[in-house]
């Protein structure tokens, strides 16, 4: 099968068509033919050498495919051949076939392509297991996304405003901007140029927000907690900006804040499929009513991924990115 290997750490030209051979699902595996592939932000910090697959995982880059279901493994039985799905995958999405734990796999949505499909498990299982489940946002609470016109923000905005959430974002840019509150939040500030906390504190009353999703980390965390209302939670996703930040407990203790965070893709396969069963009950009405949707801003044929790295690196996108398979 053609697959997109990273032929060593460094910039979108070391992505590289090979000649691999086709998976075989392992029991508790179903096999799928990749119709399309979303394009993430650790798909580039893999190709640096910077976030390696988990023991066991392809090292084929791709976190999320769609496609159909080609061969299911011995002990399979919610899936079959034939069957459309979209699923999360600890590697291996960018080639023309994967292999998929079975819990992990979701049915496509009633109305959507493959490519739409494509965009959705990365970002709607994180969204869900950290805002949801982790930052524990509830109908008539406020949240502040970061990085409102990424894969990441464009879900989080759309997903807390369809569930009844206030919601405010930043963005580097006007457009950017603009785009976060199409999508539903109620003010995107461009923190290029203003100040986030001042923003929210005066768009609440004083009062801040009672979760904040974060990406980047450093020296963003005191501003976060000052963004945060008493009792509120920051949640953290990654470090774009540094791993490192100072901590005021006091703060913490006398507001009552939680701060917590997590990863995905070294999670045990139960715990994705407890994922994918939370967003086929509570999500998937969503996206097949149209209230939400994953957002494009392009697609690249399969062989064209470092020119959809190039695109990341700019970051001048908004929204996802997808590898389509011929």
């Amino acid at each position: 099968m053609l697959a997109i290997e990273i032929s060593r750490p460094g910039g979108p030209d070391v992505l590289v068509a090979a000649d691999r051979p086709k998976p075989v699902p392992s029991r508790g595996e179903v096999l799928v033919k990749v119709a399309a592939a979303g394009v993430n932000r650790p798909d580039v910090m893999q190709r640096m050498g910077q976030y390696p697959p988990p023991p066991g995982a392809s090292d084929i880059p791709g976190l999320e495919i769609a496609g159909e279901v080609e061969q299911v493994g011995d002990d399979v039985r919610d899936w079959k051949a034939g069957d459309r799905v979209c699923a999360l995958v600890a590697g291996g999405g960018y080639a023309e076939f994967c292999s998929v734990p079975a819990p992990q796999c979701l049915p496509v949505p009633r109305g959507a392509d493959f490519t739409h499909a494509a965009a959705i498990p990365e970002t709607f299982f994180t969204v869900w297991t950290n805002v949801f489940e982790r930052g524990r946002l509830k109908a008539g609470e406020s949240i502040l996304v970061h990085g409102g016109s990424s894969g990441i923000g464009t879900t989080a905005i759309q997903l807390a405003r369809a569930l009844g959430s206030r919601v405010f974002a930043t963005a580097g840019s006007a457009e950017k901007c603009a785009a976060c509150v199409r999508l539903g939040a109620e003010k995107a500030i461009n923190y290029r140029d203003a100040d986030f906390v001042a923003a929210v504190k005066d768009a609440t009353g004083g009062r801040g927000v009672d979760v904040v999703l974060d990406m980047v980390g450093g020296d963003y965390l005191p501003r976060n907690m000052d963004a945060l209302a008493v009792d509120g939670r920051l949640v953290q996703i990654a470090v774009l900006g540094g791993v490192k930040a100072p901590l005021n407990l006091l703060t913490m203790m006398q507001r009552r804040l939680t701060l917590t965070g997590s990863t995905l893709r070294t999670r045990p396969v139960a715990e994705k499929g407890a994922i994918a069963a939370a967003l086929r009950q509570h999500v998937w009405p969503l996206l097949e009513a149209g209230a939400v949707a994953p957002v494009i801003h392009a697609t690249f044929p399969l062989r064209a991924a470092a020119d959809a790295h190039r695109m990341m690196d700019s970051g001048e996108h908004i929204g996802k990115l997808v590898l389509v398979v011929s």
